[in-house]
């Protein structure tokens, strides 16, 4: 269906081109639908005092603050240029009190304009200045009540005025001049929810939402309109997982099944430990989705360390006892490398069919990434398409054209929120028929988010870590307040060494000038530690080797290594040869050294709350105790130090996925695991609207079953469209 012309109109014929321009590329609105769909973010009532109290929480972004002038001052100063005009400006909410400057000749109108006790409302980027917090020459919008400004009070008189997400070449009442130039044509917006759902759910028809959204009567219009703006957002999302689910379902498979006395027999019998429960189900689970005949879609989720390379590999080897191939694509070369030489090492003399000393049952295990030698990589081809490497674990290489497969029958993506959607479809379309689907993610996700985010997934979970697992104990070092902490610190991994164990040491940054920081991070306010730049491998592997780790093996490893130097390093990592790691995050998953014991990670405040659960992973994966120390130089009321604190509080990374979701915008996780989808949840809070989403998603499936191509649902075609740009829509249609 075409869309409605007039919506999808660019903003330049309404609103000029000037306007139009910053519009697109400040803040990525191109059409009139786009603007209406940029929802107010917060509303300020019309002789209500807004909060200025929760400003120090928003330094350096744009903000619009309603409130009322206290004082002002003009004053004269000497600069080195000679003297100039300072207009101070003090105004207040009733919750606290903010600064405004003006120089120079911009003085003149604003000490006319703000006089005590007037009202306005302010826009400008907050900064500190003498420790305290104003804005520098704010642009503002008088609320008064003389004749000049009749028409304005009018309008905001016993109104909500909406305060818009804005940039500095737009403040937010702009903004919504902008929107009032388009709310007309919001009676042309299509509706995407079935009206039967709609009415069921005693929700507001689209136009009526988006009216309601930018300019409410009321707090109860507000309420309304966001519970229909979510709904939309939760059902077109649900919509097309639901159509890829229903597409995926309708392909053909070959069933794959174990044979008895096989290979996976073989090498359960050769195992020196019993799985635990959770694997035993999750592995039933999986082994009959491999068994019916159209593909296995499984989204494998456990906690670090709860053993899914054991799932997945058991998996891989059902499919090569039934005579055909699996495949583990991993995101980067370390962990490709990792789960190569942890598998072989596994399964041993099955890893090496057809050799000498091979036993009869085994297959080969083959490795290919982007760096191997040409020798090398043309045996694995070779391997490949033979049908003489039954097990195939690469990097990003295996996609390439020109990597063909004897007959591929199932494929395992690891760290899943690093691959989009094509390329583990991309994989797919490499077997005769579409191969079985095992998805791994080591981060814990919130079963909102699973189903937001892989709804075209069926999920499994490992929640329980294997017998003689020992538990992590973990701290926050204050570097800054306690440096005699971070001294402590370094005695802890000498005397783990002594002991006869050996640590890791993560840095946030390589320090070897080619990774500094582009451009400047966004300033905060939580100290000065925020201006430096983070810690760097290089420099602290050279401050440890010379200071307090003086005499012990240090080595140092990072994602810009030559490969076959990172591999040289970890494998006398893994002998014990070496005994401090100073690495970045390329050990964060899958690296599996069991005699390590403890781990530091400096400027622990720079990673996310999963990030650090997943690195803490790395210790305490043998029979000693494992210690994790978080250092930071943030200062104790800090929000990075109240992060820290819960990543110390819990080993449970279910509720501290919880947590740092709470603690960015979705957009973030949407945008890294949907590929393509535009990260565009601009209502809905994915663990706020838990129901919501659960909802969506029976509805949606209900719509897909009795209309898998919408034939009769025009307006939610036309959504959809507009949520999945063109070569997503190609790889759904695919399935």
């Amino acid at each position: 269906m075409e869309h409605v012309p007039a919506l999808d109109e660019d903003l330049k014929k309404t609103l000029g081109p000037a306007t139009a321009k910053v519009l697109a590329e400040q803040l990525g609105l191109h059409t009139a639908l786009d603007l209406l769909h940029h929802y107010p973010r917060r509303y300020a009532e019309r002789g209500e005092l807004t909060s200025l109290a929760d400003l120090a929480d928003q330094l350096d972004e744009h903000v619009t603050v309603v409130a009322q002038v206290a004082d002002a001052r003009l004053l004269t100063y000497q600069g080195s240029r000679g003297g100039g005009k300072r207009l101070e400006v003090t105004i207040t909410d009733g919750s606290g009190r903010l600064q405004l400057v003006f120089f120079g000749a911009g003085v003149h109108k604003p000490h006319k304009e703000l006089l005590p006790g007037s009202r306005a409302m302010f826009a400008g980027k907050v900064s500190r200045f003498n420790h305290k917090l104003q804005l520098a020459h704010p642009a503002y919008e008088p609320l008064g009540a003389d004749a000049s400004d009749r028409d304005a009070a009018t309008a905001f008189a016993g109104r909500l005025i909406p305060i818009y997400p804005a940039c500095a070449k737009l403040e937010s009442w702009k903004i919504a001049k902008c929107v009032d130039a388009v709310l007309p044509r919001a009676q042309e917006a299509v509706d995407p929810l079935p009206p039967a759902l709609r009415e069921g759910r005693g929700l507001v028809p689209l136009p009526e939402a988006l009216l309601k959204i930018h300019r409410p009567a009321t707090k109860a219009d507000v309420e309304d309109a966001r519970q229909r703006l979510k709904w939309d957002e939760a059902f077109v999302l649900q919509v097309a997982l639901a159509r890829r689910r229903h597409a995926d379902s309708q392909l053909p498979a070959v069933a794959r099944r174990a044979a008895p006395g096989g290979l996976l027999d073989s090498f359960d019998a050769k195992l020196p430990f019993t799985l635990t429960e959770g694997q035993r189900t999750v592995s039933q689970e999986i082994f009959d989705d491999l068994a019916t005949s159209h593909p296995m879609h499984r989204l494998l989720q456990g906690e670090v360390g709860s053993g899914k390379t054991m799932v997945a590999l058991r998996a891989m080897l059902a499919v090569v006892d039934s005579g055909g191939q699996a495949a583990m694509l991993a995101p980067t070369e370390v962990l490709a490398q990792q789960h190569h030489r942890s598998i072989t090492e596994m399964m041993g003399e099955l890893a090496e069919g057809g050799m000498l000393g091979g036993s009869d049952q085994g297959t080969k295990v083959v490795l290919l990434t982007g760096s191997m030698g040409t020798a090398a990589r043309r045996q694995a081809l070779l391997d490949l398409v033979t049908g003489e490497a039954g097990i195939v674990i690469g990097t990003h290489a295996l996609i390439e054209d020109k990597v063909q497969f004897h007959d591929l029958g199932l494929v395992v993506v690891d760290e899943q929120h690093r691959f989009g959607v094509e390329q583990r479809d991309a994989l797919r379309s490499k077997g005769k028929q579409p191969p079985h689907l095992l998805v791994m993610t080591a981060t814990p996700i919130p079963r909102t988010v699973a189903m937001t985010v892989f709804g075209d997934l069926e999920t499994s979970v490992l929640d329980q870590l294997p017998a003689g697992r020992s538990p992590i104990a973990t701290h926050v070092v204050p570097a800054k307040d306690k440096p005699h902490f971070l001294a402590r610190a370094w005695e802890r991994v000498r005397e783990e060494v002594e002991n006869g164990h050996q640590a890791y040491v993560v840095c946030p940054r390589i320090g070897d000038g080619e990774d500094e920081p582009k451009g400047k991070k966004k300033a905060s306010a939580e100290d000065e530690a925020e201006k430096r730049p983070p810690l760097a491998v290089l420099e602290i592997a050279e401050q440890l080797t010379r200071g307090p780790l003086a005499g012990l093996s240090v080595e140092v490893l990072h994602g810009r290594m030559d490969p076959a130097d990172k591999d040289d390093v970890m494998r006398r990592f893994a002998s014990g040869e070496v005994k401090v790691l100073v690495a970045t995050t390329v050990i964060e998953v899958g690296v599996n050294v069991p005699n390590s014991t403890v781990m530091v990670i400096m400027d622990a405040d720079r990673f996310g709350v999963s990030q650090l659960h997943q690195l803490r992973g790395r210790v305490g994966r043998g029979s000693a105790p494992g210690l994790c120390l978080l250092v930071s130089e943030m200062h104790e009321a800090s929000p990075a130090r109240a992060r820290l604190a819960a990543v110390a509080a819990t080993l449970d990374g279910f509720e501290l996925s919880r947590i740092d979701l709470e603690q960015r915008r979705e957009g973030d996780v949407l945008g890294q695991a949907q590929s393509g989808v535009r990260s565009s949840l601009r209502m809905l809070a994915v663990i706020e609207d838990e129901e919501v989403i659960a909802q969506a998603r029976e509805e949606a499936a209900r719509v897909v079953a009795a209309d898998p191509g919408l034939e009769h649902l025009p307006g939610l075609r036309t959504a959809l469209d507009a949520l999945l740009d063109t070569e997503r829509e190609q790889y759904l249609e695919k399935g």
